[in-house]
């Protein structure tokens, strides 16, 4: 005898760890926090324009170097972020606390190393990694170096704060931070480079002063007892090498994925360098453009470390299951709007960027291409694999990633681009080719089950 399905019992729900609001106050701070990010790039790269080609220049080339380093302690922020969030979801909040102080310890004490290493090898760097430049962007590379690198340890130490305050759901306080952060930046770069005429060291300097001012607050804030993941006071010194073998574990991975992406692109960049002019602008422009595109899928990305670490740490891989789901439809819904309204704006952003008749077609071209790619594979090749990583299946993806970097968007890069002639167009169809191996394996992964046991915490 058939039921009929409306009179099939509903799974209940109710105990499930994060209900629709708790989503949505995770979810929104993020978004805004991504856009606040975006949108403060654009404007400060505006301003430290206007100081010169040379200022431009040395920007440019150190913090090539910096986004490297940036995205290592970012990494490490994530391995700690889904420890705090297992214990969390087993419901040990005070090993949780001891998971963020030894976070802290170690994103401090690497950090700190690495910026006297920068400052020792200062002339190497210089010299050998940025090569034979014009002498004013030398002195100007010299000059935002100095400034800059004293900035490591701050923003190693915001990155890992903020991270601890995901693991808990909260992503108010992260994007309070990069509000007050980006604030800083933005008010400084007007003082001293439009009235001070200080050229590119007011463009460095408030970027000091306002990383320095985001790490000692959202540390001070971190110190709140009543938070569930907090600093213990006393701060402990004293290294837990248990703890940082699991947070590690994660972290170094991730570090060597997001590493070698960084890599990636910049090899990239320079096949895209030997298209011309109208090529380098267009892909310039597009990639401007497609961080917009793919923002949505970031910023819930976020969220699905939290959300999955919690789970898991909860012995709960069916609501793991069920909100990776819930997730990933939300991305998809979001991508699918944002990119027909992005689409929809092109011939109005490609009159505001002042691109040559050439150059605006290839944008045309890449972007509605982009768009396509972005609403169908982007999510299961970015934000799917990021349920591994919150149940510390980080070995895969890692592994996964560096493999299809190099074979697709590197290789297909100067096959379809240069052997193929297809120029900056082959680019773009090579990245998205990389997406859909990734997308692939990632769904075969996340089927087989085999991350729901990878817990760390058991």
């Amino acid at each position: 005898m058939e039921i009929a399905a409306a009179s099939l019992p509903r799974a209940d729900k109710s105990h499930y760890l994060f209900s629709n609001t708790d989503l949505k106050k995770l979810i929104i701070p993020l978004v805004i926090e991504q856009v606040l990010a975006i949108t403060v790039g654009v404007a400060d790269s505006m301003m430290v324009a206007s100081a010169g080609e040379s200022a431009v220049s040395a920007v440019s080339l150190v913090d090539s170097l910096f986004v490297l380093m940036i995205n290592l302690f970012a990494a490490f922020a994530t391995g700690g972020s889904v420890i705090c969030g297992q214990y969390i979801g087993k419901r040990h909040p005070e090993i949780a606390c001891r998971a963020s102080n030894q976070l802290v310890l170690f994103t401090g004490v690497l950090s700190t190393v690495i910026m006297a290493l920068i400052y020792l090898c200062r002339p190497l760097i210089l010299n050998g990694v940025f090569g034979d430049i014009a002498p004013d962007v030398m002195t100007n590379c010299n000059i935002y170096l100095l400034i800059v690198a004293a900035s490591i340890p701050f923003i190693a130490l915001y990155n890992a704060g903020a991270a601890i305050f995901r693991s808990m759901g909260d992503s108010q306080t992260a994007m309070f931070m990069s509000l007050v952060m980006n604030g800083i930046n933005l008010i400084g770069n007007s003082i001293l480079i439009f009235g001070l005429k200080m050229g590119v060291a007011g463009a460095a300097i408030p970027t000091l002063i306002s990383r320095a001012v985001a790490a000692v607050v959202i540390l001070k804030l971190l110190t709140n007892k009543e938070k569930v993941v907090h600093l213990p006071t006393p701060f402990s010194f004293r290294p837990d090498f248990s703890l940082l073998k699991k947070i590690l574990g994660i972290g170094i991975p991730n570090g060597l994925e997001n590493s070698m992406f960084q890599l990636g692109k910049i090899l990239v960049l320079s096949v895209v360098s030997g298209f011309g002019t109208a090529s380098i602008a267009a892909n310039a422009v597009s990639n401007n453009i497609a961080m917009f595109q793919i923002l949505p899928g970031s910023a819930i990305g976020f969220a699905v470390l939290t959300v999955v670490s919690q789970c898991i740490g909860a012995g709960e891989p069916e609501q793991a299951k069920y909100y990776t789901r819930k997730l990933l439809t939300i991305t998809y819904a979001a991508k699918v709007l944002l990119n027909i309204l992005t689409v929809a704006a092109l011939p109005f952003l490609i009159h505001l960027y002042n691109l040559s008749p050439e150059a605006g077609e290839y944008v045309k071209v890449i972007i509605r291409y982009h768009a396509i790619c972005v609403v169908t594979v982007w999510p299961l090749a970015f934000t799917l694999p990021n349920t591994l990583r919150a149940a510390a299946d980080v070995k895969f993806p890692m592994v996964l990633s560096i493999f299809s970097m190099w074979i697709f968007r590197i290789g297909f890069s100067w096959l379809l681009g240069v052997q193929f002639g297809w120029g900056v167009f082959g680019i773009w169809v090579a990245m998205t080719i990389d997406w859909l191996f990734r997308a692939v394996c990632f769904t075969v992964r996340y089927l087989g089950g085999k991350w729901q046991k990878a817990a760390v915490t058991v």
